[in-house]
Protein backbone atom coordinates (compact mmCIF):
# COMPACT_ATOMS: atom_id res chain seq x y z
CA UNK A 1 0.00 0.00 0.00
CA UNK A 2 1.16 2.98 -1.31
CA UNK A 3 1.41 6.43 1.90
CA UNK A 4 -0.53 9.05 1.41
CA UNK A 5 1.88 12.26 0.38
CA UNK A 6 1.03 15.77 1.04
CA UNK A 7 0.91 17.63 -1.81
CA UNK A 8 2.14 21.32 -2.68
CA UNK A 9 1.32 23.30 -5.41
CA UNK A 10 2.42 26.68 -7.21
CA UNK A 11 0.20 28.69 -8.62
CA UNK A 12 -0.50 32.03 -10.08
CA UNK A 13 -3.42 33.76 -7.49
CA UNK A 14 -4.56 37.30 -7.91
CA UNK A 15 -1.22 38.47 -9.60
CA UNK A 16 1.23 36.72 -7.67
CA UNK A 17 2.95 33.16 -6.82
CA UNK A 18 1.66 31.76 -3.84
CA UNK A 19 2.63 27.74 -2.56
CA UNK A 20 -0.43 26.29 -1.83
CA UNK A 21 -1.13 23.12 0.99
CA UNK A 22 -3.51 21.02 1.19
CA UNK A 23 -3.34 20.51 5.34
CA UNK A 24 -6.34 23.17 6.13
CA UNK A 25 -8.32 21.39 3.17
CA UNK A 26 -8.48 17.91 4.33
CA UNK A 27 -9.18 19.41 8.00
CA UNK A 28 -12.22 21.08 6.46
CA UNK A 29 -13.01 18.15 4.60
CA UNK A 30 -13.39 15.80 7.76
CA UNK A 31 -16.24 18.73 9.03
CA UNK A 32 -18.18 17.94 6.32
CA UNK A 33 -22.31 16.76 6.97
CA UNK A 34 -23.68 15.93 3.39
CA UNK A 35 -27.71 15.09 3.80
CA UNK A 36 -28.15 12.04 1.77
CA UNK A 37 -31.48 12.54 0.51
CA UNK A 38 -32.90 15.51 -1.70
CA UNK A 39 -35.21 16.68 1.18
CA UNK A 40 -35.12 20.52 3.11
CA UNK A 41 -31.65 20.78 4.48
CA UNK A 42 -30.92 21.35 7.88
CA UNK A 43 -28.96 24.63 8.03
CA UNK A 44 -27.35 23.02 11.59
CA UNK A 45 -25.77 20.41 9.47
CA UNK A 46 -24.18 22.80 7.45
CA UNK A 47 -20.21 24.01 8.69
CA UNK A 48 -21.36 28.14 9.23
CA UNK A 49 -18.63 30.30 8.34
CA UNK A 50 -19.88 33.84 7.41
CA UNK A 51 -19.82 36.12 9.92
CA UNK A 52 -23.16 37.52 8.74
CA UNK A 53 -26.51 36.32 9.53
CA UNK A 54 -27.49 37.07 5.81
CA UNK A 55 -31.26 37.76 4.81
CA UNK A 56 -31.32 35.31 1.36
CA UNK A 57 -28.67 33.15 2.27
CA UNK A 58 -27.65 30.38 0.46
CA UNK A 59 -26.76 28.19 3.90
CA UNK A 60 -29.55 25.61 2.99
CA UNK A 61 -28.36 24.94 -0.57
CA UNK A 62 -24.52 24.17 0.31
CA UNK A 63 -25.25 20.46 -0.52
CA UNK A 64 -26.15 21.16 -4.27
CA UNK A 65 -23.03 23.65 -4.46
CA UNK A 66 -20.76 20.69 -3.16
CA UNK A 67 -22.83 18.41 -5.88
CA UNK A 68 -22.17 21.14 -9.15
CA UNK A 69 -18.66 21.84 -8.11
CA UNK A 70 -17.51 18.12 -7.71
CA UNK A 71 -19.30 17.71 -10.94
CA UNK A 72 -17.04 20.07 -12.84
CA UNK A 73 -13.28 18.28 -14.15
CA UNK A 74 -11.08 19.54 -13.76
CA UNK A 75 -11.37 21.37 -10.53
CA UNK A 76 -12.52 25.18 -11.40
CA UNK A 77 -9.57 27.58 -10.78
CA UNK A 78 -12.08 30.59 -10.04
CA UNK A 79 -15.23 30.72 -8.66
CA UNK A 80 -16.91 34.55 -8.71
CA UNK A 81 -19.96 35.28 -6.44
CA UNK A 82 -21.27 38.71 -8.31
CA UNK A 83 -23.91 39.69 -5.35
CA UNK A 84 -21.91 38.16 -2.65
CA UNK A 85 -23.29 39.66 0.69
CA UNK A 86 -22.38 36.23 3.12
CA UNK A 87 -20.44 34.74 1.04
CA UNK A 88 -21.22 31.45 2.19
CA UNK A 89 -20.89 29.55 -1.37
CA UNK A 90 -17.95 31.45 -1.95
CA UNK A 91 -15.96 30.26 1.95
CA UNK A 92 -17.40 26.75 1.69
CA UNK A 93 -15.70 26.16 -1.81
CA UNK A 94 -12.67 27.45 -0.39
CA UNK A 95 -12.79 26.10 3.22
CA UNK A 96 -13.37 22.85 1.47
CA UNK A 97 -11.13 22.90 -1.56
CA UNK A 98 -13.88 22.76 -4.13
CA UNK A 99 -12.27 25.56 -6.13
CA UNK A 100 -8.35 26.43 -6.72
CA UNK A 101 -9.72 30.66 -5.19
CA UNK A 102 -12.78 32.59 -5.02
CA UNK A 103 -13.78 36.26 -5.95
CA UNK A 104 -16.64 37.93 -3.94
CA UNK A 105 -18.38 41.01 -5.52
CA UNK A 106 -20.12 43.17 -4.06
CA UNK A 107 -21.80 46.74 -3.98
CA UNK A 108 -23.51 47.36 -0.75
CA UNK A 109 -20.76 49.81 1.35
CA UNK A 110 -20.92 47.70 4.38
CA UNK A 111 -20.99 44.56 3.22
CA UNK A 112 -17.93 45.82 1.14
CA UNK A 113 -16.17 47.23 4.52
CA UNK A 114 -16.31 44.24 6.28
CA UNK A 115 -14.72 41.97 3.65
CA UNK A 116 -12.22 44.31 2.76
CA UNK A 117 -11.26 44.52 6.00
CA UNK A 118 -11.01 41.13 7.11
CA UNK A 119 -9.43 40.28 3.85
CA UNK A 120 -6.61 42.76 3.61
CA UNK A 121 -4.94 42.53 6.92
CA UNK A 122 -7.56 44.08 9.33
CA UNK A 123 -9.15 40.93 10.67
CA UNK A 124 -7.53 40.48 13.74
CA UNK A 125 -8.51 44.28 14.62
CA UNK A 126 -11.91 43.67 13.66
CA UNK A 127 -11.92 39.98 15.67
CA UNK A 128 -10.70 42.01 18.46
CA UNK A 129 -13.09 44.40 18.66
CA UNK A 130 -15.91 42.42 18.35
CA UNK A 131 -15.02 40.88 21.28
CA UNK A 132 -14.46 43.85 23.05
CA UNK A 133 -18.07 44.86 21.91
CA UNK A 134 -20.60 46.04 24.80
CA UNK A 135 -24.05 44.87 22.95
CA UNK A 136 -25.95 47.24 25.24
CA UNK A 137 -28.74 49.48 23.49
CA UNK A 138 -26.40 52.52 24.31
CA UNK A 139 -23.86 51.47 22.73
CA UNK A 140 -25.34 50.09 19.80
CA UNK A 141 -27.47 53.34 19.37
CA UNK A 142 -24.36 55.26 19.63
CA UNK A 143 -22.48 53.01 16.85
CA UNK A 144 -25.24 52.78 14.34
CA UNK A 145 -25.70 56.55 14.38
CA UNK A 146 -22.16 57.26 13.51
CA UNK A 147 -21.58 58.41 9.66
CA UNK A 148 -18.34 58.62 7.46
CA UNK A 149 -16.43 55.45 9.61
CA UNK A 150 -13.05 54.79 8.63
CA UNK A 151 -13.01 51.23 6.39
CA UNK A 152 -12.65 49.39 9.67
CA UNK A 153 -14.65 50.94 12.20
CA UNK A 154 -17.55 50.70 9.19
CA UNK A 155 -17.25 46.43 9.03
CA UNK A 156 -17.93 46.46 12.83
CA UNK A 157 -20.80 48.97 12.61
CA UNK A 158 -21.90 46.62 9.62
CA UNK A 159 -21.75 43.22 11.80
CA UNK A 160 -23.40 45.05 14.90
CA UNK A 161 -26.39 46.43 12.68
CA UNK A 162 -26.32 42.86 11.12
CA UNK A 163 -27.04 40.86 14.29
CA UNK A 164 -29.17 43.60 16.01
CA UNK A 165 -31.80 44.60 13.25
CA UNK A 166 -34.43 42.11 12.65
CA UNK A 167 -34.25 38.67 10.75
CA UNK A 168 -30.44 40.18 9.75
CA UNK A 169 -31.84 42.79 7.17
CA UNK A 170 -30.19 45.63 6.82
CA UNK A 171 -31.63 47.82 4.17
CA UNK A 172 -32.77 51.07 5.15
CA UNK A 173 -35.58 51.18 7.58
CA UNK A 174 -35.11 47.47 9.40
CA UNK A 175 -35.93 47.57 13.07
CA UNK A 176 -33.96 46.65 15.62
CA UNK A 177 -35.21 43.54 17.64
CA UNK A 178 -37.10 43.73 20.54
CA UNK A 179 -37.53 40.74 22.77
CA UNK A 180 -35.23 38.59 20.42
CA UNK A 181 -34.48 34.98 21.22
CA UNK A 182 -35.71 34.03 24.00
CA UNK A 183 -36.42 36.94 25.15
CA UNK A 184 -32.68 38.16 24.56
CA UNK A 185 -33.60 41.44 23.03
CA UNK A 186 -30.41 42.65 21.29
CA UNK A 187 -28.28 40.12 22.19
CA UNK A 188 -30.28 37.39 20.92
CA UNK A 189 -27.65 36.47 17.57
CA UNK A 190 -25.12 38.49 19.48
CA UNK A 191 -22.01 35.39 19.51
CA UNK A 192 -18.81 37.41 19.54
CA UNK A 193 -16.52 34.22 20.09
CA UNK A 194 -18.12 32.94 17.33
CA UNK A 195 -17.74 35.80 15.21
CA UNK A 196 -14.00 36.00 16.24
CA UNK A 197 -13.38 32.87 15.30
CA UNK A 198 -15.25 32.73 11.97
CA UNK A 199 -13.26 36.26 10.98
CA UNK A 200 -9.60 34.97 11.81
CA UNK A 201 -10.76 31.17 10.15
CA UNK A 202 -11.71 33.43 6.92
CA UNK A 203 -8.10 35.69 7.39
CA UNK A 204 -6.29 32.52 7.45
CA UNK A 205 -7.16 31.35 3.77
CA UNK A 206 -7.20 34.59 2.47
CA UNK A 207 -4.56 34.01 0.07
CA UNK A 208 -7.32 31.96 -1.64
CA UNK A 209 -10.30 34.67 -1.40
CA UNK A 210 -10.62 38.44 -3.06
CA UNK A 211 -12.77 40.94 -3.28
CA UNK A 212 -14.21 43.59 -5.18
CA UNK A 213 -16.52 46.76 -4.65
CA UNK A 214 -18.07 46.37 -7.93
CA UNK A 215 -21.07 46.03 -9.34
CA UNK A 216 -22.29 42.13 -10.08
CA UNK A 217 -23.21 42.28 -13.54
CA UNK A 218 -20.00 44.29 -14.51
CA UNK A 219 -17.43 41.86 -12.86
CA UNK A 220 -19.39 38.66 -14.49
CA UNK A 221 -18.88 40.98 -17.89
CA UNK A 222 -14.83 41.10 -17.05
CA UNK A 223 -14.49 37.70 -16.84
CA UNK A 224 -16.96 35.81 -19.50
CA UNK A 225 -13.69 34.76 -21.23
CA UNK A 226 -12.46 33.04 -18.45
CA UNK A 227 -13.11 29.15 -18.95
CA UNK A 228 -11.90 27.82 -15.75
CA UNK A 229 -14.04 30.14 -14.32
CA UNK A 230 -17.37 28.97 -12.58
CA UNK A 231 -20.12 31.55 -11.45
CA UNK A 232 -22.69 30.85 -8.61
CA UNK A 233 -25.24 34.53 -9.05
CA UNK A 234 -27.84 34.67 -6.79
CA UNK A 235 -28.83 38.19 -7.18
CA UNK A 236 -31.86 39.95 -5.21
CA UNK A 237 -35.35 38.78 -6.12
CA UNK A 238 -37.49 39.90 -7.85
CA UNK A 239 -40.14 40.36 -5.11
CA UNK A 240 -38.14 39.72 -1.75
CA UNK A 241 -35.08 41.45 -3.34
CA UNK A 242 -36.92 44.95 -2.17
CA UNK A 243 -37.48 44.39 1.16
CA UNK A 244 -34.13 42.57 2.07
CA UNK A 245 -31.69 44.60 0.14
CA UNK A 246 -30.09 48.67 -0.05
CA UNK A 247 -29.51 47.78 -3.81
CA UNK A 248 -32.31 45.58 -4.78
CA UNK A 249 -32.58 46.58 -8.46
CA UNK A 250 -31.29 44.51 -10.96
CA UNK A 251 -32.12 44.26 -14.39
CA UNK A 252 -32.72 40.22 -14.65
CA UNK A 253 -32.80 40.34 -18.70
CA UNK A 254 -29.55 41.54 -18.77
CA UNK A 255 -28.14 39.43 -15.92
CA UNK A 256 -29.62 36.16 -17.88
CA UNK A 257 -28.10 37.65 -21.17
CA UNK A 258 -24.51 37.99 -19.33
CA UNK A 259 -24.42 34.79 -17.96
CA UNK A 260 -25.07 32.86 -21.26
CA UNK A 261 -22.03 34.43 -22.17
CA UNK A 262 -19.61 33.51 -19.62
CA UNK A 263 -17.22 30.87 -21.25
CA UNK A 264 -17.13 29.25 -18.19
CA UNK A 265 -20.04 27.28 -16.30
CA UNK A 266 -22.65 28.68 -13.67
CA UNK A 267 -25.43 28.42 -11.29
CA UNK A 268 -28.09 30.96 -10.62
CA UNK A 269 -30.91 30.73 -8.09
CA UNK A 270 -33.99 32.23 -8.06
CA UNK A 271 -37.52 32.90 -6.53
CA UNK A 272 -40.20 30.77 -8.15
CA UNK A 273 -41.60 33.21 -10.95
CA UNK A 274 -43.04 33.67 -14.24
CA UNK A 275 -40.70 36.23 -14.86
CA UNK A 276 -37.80 33.96 -14.44
CA UNK A 277 -39.26 30.89 -15.98
CA UNK A 278 -39.88 33.05 -18.92
CA UNK A 279 -36.39 34.40 -19.18
CA UNK A 280 -34.95 31.05 -18.38
CA UNK A 281 -37.10 29.42 -21.41
CA UNK A 282 -35.75 32.27 -23.79
CA UNK A 283 -32.59 31.64 -23.06
CA UNK A 284 -32.83 27.95 -23.66
CA UNK A 285 -31.51 27.11 -19.68
CA UNK A 286 -31.76 24.12 -17.55
CA UNK A 287 -34.50 24.73 -14.26
CA UNK A 288 -35.36 22.62 -11.33
CA UNK A 289 -37.17 23.49 -8.69
CA UNK A 290 -35.60 22.87 -4.78
CA UNK A 291 -36.94 23.33 -1.59
CA UNK A 292 -36.04 25.11 1.05
CA UNK A 293 -37.37 26.27 4.34
CA UNK A 294 -37.48 30.52 5.63
CA UNK A 295 -36.20 31.96 8.73
CA UNK A 296 -40.07 31.91 9.61
CA UNK A 297 -39.75 28.25 8.68
CA UNK A 298 -42.04 27.83 6.16
CA UNK A 299 -41.57 25.51 3.49
CA UNK A 300 -41.43 26.81 0.17
CA UNK A 301 -39.49 25.95 -3.81
CA UNK A 302 -36.96 27.68 -5.41
CA UNK A 303 -35.23 27.84 -9.30
CA UNK A 304 -31.91 26.47 -9.47
CA UNK A 305 -30.94 27.33 -13.51
CA UNK A 306 -28.11 26.57 -15.42
CA UNK A 307 -26.71 25.34 -18.72
CA UNK A 308 -26.63 21.91 -17.57
CA UNK A 309 -27.98 20.27 -14.62
CA UNK A 310 -27.83 17.13 -15.15
CA UNK A 311 -25.43 16.50 -12.34
CA UNK A 312 -28.71 16.86 -10.06
CA UNK A 313 -30.18 13.70 -11.11
CA UNK A 314 -28.96 11.52 -8.68
CA UNK A 315 -30.84 13.18 -6.19
CA UNK A 316 -33.97 13.33 -8.49
CA UNK A 317 -34.28 16.60 -8.10
CA UNK A 318 -37.77 17.57 -9.21
CA UNK A 319 -37.90 19.49 -12.90
CA UNK A 320 -39.79 22.67 -13.77
CA UNK A 321 -40.03 21.43 -17.77
CA UNK A 322 -44.01 21.18 -17.34
CA UNK A 323 -44.27 24.92 -16.40
CA UNK A 324 -42.37 26.34 -19.20
CA UNK A 325 -45.51 26.60 -21.43
CA UNK A 326 -46.24 29.29 -23.19
CA UNK A 327 -47.86 30.98 -20.93
CA UNK A 328 -44.85 31.88 -19.31
CA UNK A 329 -43.39 33.51 -22.63
CA UNK A 330 -42.32 36.65 -22.89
Amino acid sequence: MRKRRSWRTTATLFGREVVQQDDMIRADRRKLSVPSRAAIVNVASVPQRSPFRYAGGKTWLIPKIRMWLASRLPRPSLLLEPFAGGGIVSLTAVFEGLVGRALLVELDDGVAAVWRTILNGRATWLADAIERFEMKEAPVRRLLAETDLPADMHALQTIVRNRVCRGGIMAPGAGLVKRGENGHGLGSRWYPATLSRRIRDIAARADRLAFEHADGIDSLLQHARVRDLVAFIDPPYTVAGRRLYQHNTVDHSRLFDTACRLAGDFLMTYDDSPEILSLARAHDLDVRRVPMKTTHHDEKLELLIGRDLSWMEARQAPSVDHLLAPAYAG
